[in-house]
């Protein structure tokens, strides 16, 4: 059976925010993984599994920086080694468990799940709007959900959906019948869409205060293993968005996050940040109550085609025009998953 996932790579395990000194057990790319800060806030990822019964690690308790097994009392420190056993002097030969790399940056934190030995933090997607103070950030609660984590791309990376699934935020009537452009650069795919002289969709027109039309980007860019980002705002019509120019507009960026649970569910996990009104909570608080309606109903439809598609096993579904972007974006992935399945085939016959 092909891997399904990409490992040599740096995926989010957490929002900064959610991870605190308590324990926090997730599952990822199959992986139980037990996360933590230590008391000088770093963070750390360990394999959520006591080496005495296999009980998680998440189920114990904090000892200082160690983590205690709530079973039996064995405790492991921040490399996953087992440091004490509770009436015994001798630790067992196999106690120890393993640690993850950790990375804390751009409001995420990130873990590598593949070979460590490669876990370059160079190689950590560099999303610095997160950060900068010309732009307001949100950061989304992480969205759980029953659906193959590529859906995701596939869903991104269409941008005529919005038309269908979004009808009360982002959709406007016209927007399917636009022809959009799937380009592909190395391992990058974008989708370009430009609405222009149309309606504002709803959730531009209280943002900007459009009341006549306006000229509409759509710009999706994908980055393997699974982070799109969505460039997307709306302008006053013929003032050259189009040329470059969006100072007569509204201009937004969503980056979308998604890492693997298991082959069929995910964790979803998304920033929104916007270069206007940056001090304004009334906006944030706007901004915030729309695309969590909106990733809602994404994560809908995404459950909705796993149930279809767990249901249909032996019946082909048919690809449209729309799914261009989409088409690239699997073959990045597939092909990164031959190159890995290959080189650890090649280290096996090595060894041998």
């Amino acid at each position: 059976m092909t891997e399904p996932f990409i490992r040599n790579c740096w995926y989010v395990a957490a929002t900064a925010p959610e991870l605190g000194q308590s324990l926090l057990g997730r599952t990822l790319l199959d992986q139980p993984v037990v996360m933590y800060r230590r008391e000088d806030g770093t963070p750390v990822a360990l394999e959520d599994r006591c080496a005495h019964r296999f009980l998680p690690l998440s189920q114990g308790y904090r000892v200082g920086d160690r983590v205690q097994c709530g079973y039996h009392g064995m405790e492991y420190d921040c490399t996953g080694t087992c440091v004490h056993v509770p009436g015994q002097k001798s630790i067992p030969k196999g106690s120890d468990i393993r640690s993850f790399p950790l990375v804390e940056k751009s409001k995420f934190v990130w873990i590598w799940l593949g070979d460590t030995a490669l876990a370059d933090e160079s190689l950590v997607p560099d999303i610095w709007r997160n950060d900068d103070a010309g732009w307001a950030c949100v950061v989304g609660d992480p969205m759980y959900m029953k659906g193959d984590y590529r859906l995701v791309a596939d869903n991104l990376l269409d941008p005529s959906h919005v038309s269908f699934v979004h009808r009360s935020t982002l959709g406007t009537d016209d927007v399917a019948e636009i022809p959009q452009i799937a380009a592909q650069e190395g391992t990058v795919v974008t989708v370009t869409r430009w609405i222009l002289d149309r309606p504002a969709a709803p959730v531009y027109a209280k943002l900007g205060g459009f009341t006549d039309n306006v000229d509409r980007w759509q710009i999706m860019t994908f980055n393997p293993p699974s982070m799109v980002e969505v460039d997307m705002g709306s302008c006053v019509t013929g003032t050259g968005a189009t040329e470059g120019d969006r100072s007569q507009g509204i201009e937004l960026r969503a980056y979308n996050l998604v890492t693997p649970e298991t082959a069929q569910s995910s964790w979803y996990f998304w920033t929104h940040v916007r270069n206007f009104s940056v001090d304004d909570q009334a906006v944030t608080d706007m901004v915030r109550r729309n695309f969590v309606e909106t990733f809602t109903e994404d994560v809908a439809v995404i459950e909705g085609v796993q149930a279809g598609l767990n249901r249909y096993p032996d019946i082909p579904t048919v690809n449209l025009a729309v799914d261009g972007g989409a088409i690239r974006a699997r073959r990045v992935i597939d092909d990164i998953i031959a190159e890995e399945e290959a080189g650890r085939s090649s280290r096996t016959r090595a060894a041998e």
